[in-house]
């Protein structure tokens, strides 16, 4: 004869506990939740600041206080190119996600991917960009080399080079091959134009230097 449902439950205790403590468990973790979203109601008021979304920044960018009213989430790349008037279009956003360097800026004479930055971390710090290094008129080394060697194609990574390149040299102003090479490993061509930008860095130590 077969047996029913209730008897199978009746003699299978560990089937009875398991389902009992998922219930108990579920009941435990919406109780916690609820006190949860209770207590940070009465810890955290709303208030028309924290309604508004946005905080006011003020960003030291290539000599200059620039202001600006992002919200908090906003990256510096962001800032830089969509928040400011004018705007800073220098660095690039291409890939967004910090691993092809075209956003390259020196915050506090470091390079880093502005991408990567938010907004708000980079008040109080030198922000140097590429408009920064030099002008048209008055190109800094890297720059110059950069115009000589031919280091350049679709444009959109050669703000980048340039910023990386230009910091590295301060660094390190008589590099080997290699060492250029391994400094502007996070920085990515996607026209591939590696060997002039490797020439051209090594062009502008050596302009340096004369």
């Amino acid at each position: 004869m077969t047996k029913s449902r209730d008897n199978r439950d009746d003699h299978d205790p560990g089937r009875r506990k398991f389902l009992k403590g998922v219930g108990i468990a579920g009941a435990g973790a919406a109780i916690a939740d609820h006190l949860w979203v209770e207590a940070e109601g009465a810890e955290s008021p709303a208030t028309p600041e924290s309604l508004s979304g946005t905080v006011k920044v003020v960003l030291d960018v290539n000599g200059q206080k620039r202001e600006a009213q992002v919200e908090p989430r906003t990256t510096l790349l962001n800032t830089l190119r969509n928040h400011l008037d004018p705007a800073v279009t220098g660095p690039k956003l291409v890939c967004d996600v910090g691993t092809c360097g075209a956003c390259t800026v020196l915050l506090d004479n470091k390079p880093v991917y502005s991408c990567l930055v938010l907004a708000v971390d980079a008040t109080g710090k030198k922000i140097t960009t590429v408009e920064g290094l030099g002008t048209p008129d008055k190109p800094n080394a890297v720059q110059s080399a950069f115009v000589e060697n031919d280091a350049l194609m679709c444009g959109f990574c050669t703000p980048g080079f340039v910023t990386t390149i230009s910091a590295y040299l301060k660094k390190n102003p008589n590099p080997s091959l290699a060492e250029v090479r391994e400094a502007c490993k996070g920085n990515f061509c996607r026209c591939g134009t590696y060997p002039r930008v490797f020439e051209a860095a090594l062009a502008a130590a050596k302009g340096s230097q004369a």
